[in-house]
């Protein structure tokens, strides 16, 4: 009997403490939030590395089609140098989830982008990936000369009367080629502002730099950074901001490596809506001669709206005089016939004036570059020709916008233009 009842009191109270239970959560869960679920951006960017003394983030959506489309999947950013887009991925038809950008794994690229001997002025940063340029982009050349202290090399500009003296942070790879400035402040620089907003959709990130003259500008500025993931585009915004007080020239611009996911680049095809591109001296400086040179007729001619093959050699050509739509928007594309892949690159504002097309023959990527300034703009070699530098009064700013969507090229192949995938 002591047995049963003991076994008794057991359920009795097992019974309270469940029921309790129950009427706990049903008097007090109510008032709590459900917790929020954690995004794809969030579980993609949890254990990513440091680069440049910030975490790097990952914006990443849920594949959403029925896969007879591609669409975007992820872009990897890195705050800490510049806000460079380090690496795209998406979902290819028949070859799933593919890295769109020439770019190291990550955590190689750490070791790299170091600040060390060769990363001086995060000149690493614009070798892969992405990077954003800022206050001009390509090449300005001028009289050099060397700190005799720490053995550094300045390259003196001139505007409108006024100097400053720009880092010289390269130079060609045969003996003697001249020192000069490239690619701007941008490449090393550290977000002072960081904002990520992300769901299963995809989501944007926000970087906020400040970036002094300190002699190596004409004034200060205030840059802002925004990247945008969705299933059908991928939007980059780079908006600069004279906080100084004098006036300034600024030029902006972008250096994404797209990969050809063939790896073939004789499958590439090439369309850039210019009608003239700038000589230069030779391929390993790559300072314009001030001439520009027609491209009609040429092997440099990708005007046709399915685009051309490249050149059986090395390029590193300034597309300019571009054809826009009427919006004002520059288009060019790349097609890789070997993948049933396409990139379209639209630069979305009027300012920019060159598209820049870098593609070795034996890699298989093209560096398609929209930017608003010619190389060297301040060069004695233009001769008064409008080279694209903005300028920019105390408290004024300029903003350069470029979308990338993908397209399929087999839909040419039956007559109809590529179209991003709007279902």
């Amino acid at each position: 009997m002591k047995l049963r009842r003991c076994a008794a009191y057991r359920q009795i109270v097992l019974a309270g403490v469940f029921s309790g239970a129950l009427l706990g959560c049903a008097t007090g869960c109510k008032s709590r939030p459900a917790p929020k679920p954690i995004s794809p951006t969030e579980k993609a960017s949890a254990n990513l590395p440091q680069v440049g003394g910030q975490k790097a983030i990952e914006l990443r959506r849920l594949q959403s089609g029925d896969g007879s489309k591609p669409e975007f999947l992820s872009v990897t950013l890195l705050p800490g140098r510049g806000m460079n887009v380090f690496q795209i991925t998406a979902y290819l038809p028949g070859r799933g989830e593919t890295t769109l950008l020439a770019s190291p794994h990550l955590n190689e690229a750490v070791k790299v982008l170091n600040d060390g001997p060769q990363d001086m002025n995060g000149d690493q940063s614009y070798s892969m990936g992405g990077a954003f340029l800022f206050p001009f982009a390509n090449r300005i050349l001028g009289p050099v000369s060397t700190n005799r202290q720490t053995g550094e090399k300045f390259v003196t500009a001139k505007w409108h009367g006024r100097t400053v003296q720009l880092v010289a942070n390269t130079h060609g790879k045969l003996p003697g080629a001249p020192w000069h400035a490239m690619h701007g402040q941008m490449l090393a620089a550290k977000a002072e502002n960081i904002r990520v907003q992300a769901d299963a959709n995809g989501g944007y990130a926000t970087a906020v730099y400040h970036l002094p003259a300190n002699g190596h500008w004409f004034s200060d500025n205030e840059v802002t950074v925004t990247v945008t993931l969705a299933r059908d585009t991928i939007t980059a915004v780079v908006s600069g901001k004279n906080t100084g007080q004098q006036s300034e020239p600024v030029g902006i611009g972008w250096h994404p490596y797209f990969l050809l996911p063939s790896g073939n680049r004789p499958n590439a095809r090439l369309h850039v809506p210019a009608s003239m591109r700038a000589e230069v001296n030779n391929y390993d400086d790559v300072f314009p001669t001030g001439k520009l040179i027609d491209t009609a007729g040429t092997p440099y001619d990708f005007t046709a709206t399915l685009g051309a093959p490249l050149p059986d050699k090395l390029m590193d050509d300034a597309f300019v005089k571009l054809k826009r739509t009427p919006e004002g928007d520059a288009v060019a594309e790349i097609r890789d016939l070997g993948a049933n892949y396409g990139m379209r690159v639209t630069a979305m504002t009027p300012l920019v004036k060159v598209i820049q097309v870098y593609s070795p023959v034996n890699k298989a990527f093209i560096a398609l570059e929209p930017q608003f300034n010619y190389a060297d703009p301040f060069g004695s070699e233009w001769r008064g020709v409008d080279t694209g530098m903005v300028t920019l009064a105390p408290g004024q700013s300029t903003t350069w916008k470029t979308q990338l969507q993908l397209f399929q090229p087999a839909d040419d192949m039956v007559g109809k233009p590529p179209q991003p995938n709007l279902d």
